[in-house]
């Protein structure tokens, strides 16, 4: 028997997915509700899950703050998150805490909830198929970002850095002891490499792939 234990501030949702278990999966047994973080981690204090089927949504505390809790109070559990609106960024971070699973409230019917609880169990990963997508292009994204700044010489990233303190090439050339002609071609190499064409682009580019850093 695998005791599943749901989280979800809609209570439609959580009675259609309860239901669904109760009357077609008798493997599954629900052994609890919860609309709010508070409200799970009370139940957890004397009722034991196999699996959370975690919503991301919650009034209370994020699905990212409950999963970090998850993992350091009840390392056991294993977590299926699931949520109707998904970004990269919430897919890529859920992953990095090291969840089991991520589902979308959009795919297929009730009965793929009971498949990507049953797989979870079992000790595999299951991602619906926009999940699945979604960490493809992630993978994609980093991958290529990885290979762009491992392109960059150290002169380069220095100069990216005092680009993003505003300076102009003339005072960048002064601080690196090199001409303002030099700055510019490095400038202009880099621009080549991401497929930019001004400064600010570039300074963008290098905060949101950790090029650099925001001091």
């Amino acid at each position: 028997m695998i005791n599943v234990l749901i989280v979800d501030d809609h209570e439609l949702f959580r009675v259609g997915i309860k239901t669904a278990i109760e009357s077609r999966h008798p493997d599954l047994c629900v052994v609890g509700e919860a609309e709010s973080g508070a409200q799970l981690f009370a139940l957890l204090s004397h009722v034991t899950a196999d699996i959370v089927l975690l919503d991301i949504m919650l009034p209370d505390m994020s699905g990212i703050d409950i999963a970090h809790r998850l993992r350091c109070e009840y390392p056991r559990i294993k977590i299926l998150a699931i949520s109707a609106e998904n970004t990269p960024s919430v897919v890529q971070t859920m992953l990095e805490i090291g969840i089991e699973g991520f589902i979308s409230k959009r795919q297929g019917g009730l009965d793929s909830f009971a498949q990507a609880i049953r797989s979870v169990a079992q000790g595999l990963n299951y991602y619906g198929k926009d999940i699945s997508e979604m960490i493809y292009r992630i993978y994609v994204s980093k991958k290529k970002t990885a290979e762009v700044t491992s392109e960059f010489t150290p002169q380069e990233r220095r100069i990216i850095e005092l680009c993003r303190e505003g300076l102009p090439s003339k005072l960048i050339a002064d601080r690196l002891h090199i001409s303002p002609r030099t700055v510019d071609n490095h400038k202009n190499h880099i621009f080549r490499k991401l497929g930019i064409s001004n400064s600010m682009e570039m300074v963008q580019y290098a905060l949101k792939n950790g090029i650099i850093q925001i001091q």
